[in-house]
C-alpha cells in the first residue's frame, strides 16, 4: 500500500463492561489506522470466526443462567482458539494490524471477577489456548456500571444475556477490569468511558500513538 508506515503488525484489543463503546471505538481506532496508510483487521469476541460466531450464538442468547461459569468459560475459549488460528494468527503473519473488540481480559473479568470462577482455572486455560498469542495492547473503557446500562438500555437490537445479570454483576464486572489493568499497566490502559465519543476516540489515538510510535490522526 503506498505511503504505508515501516511498522511491525500490532494486535490490540478494546475491553469493558456493558454500554462502554468498544464496538464503536473499535471502528474508529480501525479508520484512523487506515489513515495511517496500516490495513487493519476489525474482528470480535465472542465470534470473529466462522466457528466462533457460531460458539458465539450459544454465549449471548438465552436466560442470564444458561450456563455455570465453568461451562461458559470452556465455551469462550473454545471460540477464542478457532478465532487465533483462522483469523487473528494468520492477519498477524500477513503484516496486519489486528483490532479486537473483546478478548481473554473478558473471559477474565466477566466469568472470573462477575461470575467467581476460580482465576487460576482461567489462567490455565489461558497458558493452554493464547500462550504467546496475547495483545500488544489493551485499551479498558471504564465507565461507572449503572451508566453502562443506561446506555443499554437505550439500545433498540437484542439484548445479551449478559446485560440482563444484576448491577451487582455488572459492579464486579468494572472493578474487574481495574484490577487487570492494575496488574498489568505495561500492556493496559484505562480510558474514561463516561465522555462523549469524540473525547474517547482522542484519548484512544493519543495512547496509541504513545505506545506504538506511529502517527495516526
Amino acid at each position: 500500500m503506498t505511503g504505508k508506515q515501516a511498522s511491525p503488525p500490532r494486535f490490540i484489543t478494546l475491553e469493558g463492561g456493558e454500554g462502554a463503546g468498544k464496538s464503536t471505538q473499535a471502528r474508529h481506532l480501525v479508520e484512523a489506522l487506515k489513515e495511517a496508510g496500516l490495513d487493519p483487521l476489525l474482528t470480535r469476541e465472542p465470534g470473529g470466526s466462522p466457528g466462533a460466531e457460531q460458539i458465539r450464538a450459544l454465549l449471548v442468547e438465552g436466560a442470564a443462567g444458561r450456563w455455570d461459569p465453568l461451562t461458559e468459560t470452556l465455551l469462550h475459549f473454545a471460540a477464542r482458539r478457532d478465532h487465533l488460528t483462522k483469523t487473528i494468527t494468520p492477519a498477524l503473519a500477513a503484516g496486519r494490524w489486528v483490532v479486537c473488540d473483546r478478548f481473554a481480559d473478558s473471559t477474565r473479568a466477566y466469568q472470573g471477577f462477575g461470575l467467581g470462577l476460580d482465576r487460576e482455572i482461567i489462567e490455565m486455560l489461558y497458558r493452554q489456548v493464547v500462550d504467546d498469542g496475547a495483545p500488544d495492547l489493551t485499551l479498558i473503557l471504564d465507565l461507572p456500571a449503572e451508566e453502562g446500562l443506561r446506555r443499554t438500555a437505550t439500545r433498540t437490537h437484542a439484548e445479551t444475556r449478559y446485560e440482563r445479570m444484576d448491577e451487582a454483576f455488572h459492579q464486579r464486572l468494572r472493578e474487574g477490569f481495574l484490577t487487570l489493568a492494575r496488574e498489568e499497566p505495561r500492556r493496559c490502559v484505562v480510558v474514561d468511558a463516561s465522555r462523549d465519543v469524540e473525547s474517547v476516540q482522542s484519548a484512544i489515538r493519543a495512547a496509541v500513538r504513545e505506545r506504538f510510535g506511529i502517527a495516526i490522526p
